[in-house]
């Protein structure tokens, strides 16, 4: 899994929350899985953390709206 794209120097407040919330979820075991389970049909390996995690997170509410 790639590392965060957010270099200390581009971080303000709010980027530094969401590098720290994105990490947390990439570390997550239900984040690992939905990986697994996507890596291939996604092409998630060609897409950055925040990317991963964005279409991890948004699956996951339309998941739960239902």
């Amino acid at each position: 899994m790639p590392d965060s794209t957010t270099t200390q120097k581009d971080a303000t407040p709010d980027h530094a929350i969401w590098d720290s919330l994105k990490q947390a979820i990439a570390r997550s075991s239900g984040f690992k899985r939905w990986h697994t389970n996507h890596k291939t049909s996604l092409n998630l390996d060609h897409l950055t953390v925040d990317k991963q995690v964005t279409i991890y997170l948004k699956e996951t509410l339309e998941t739960l709206a239902y």
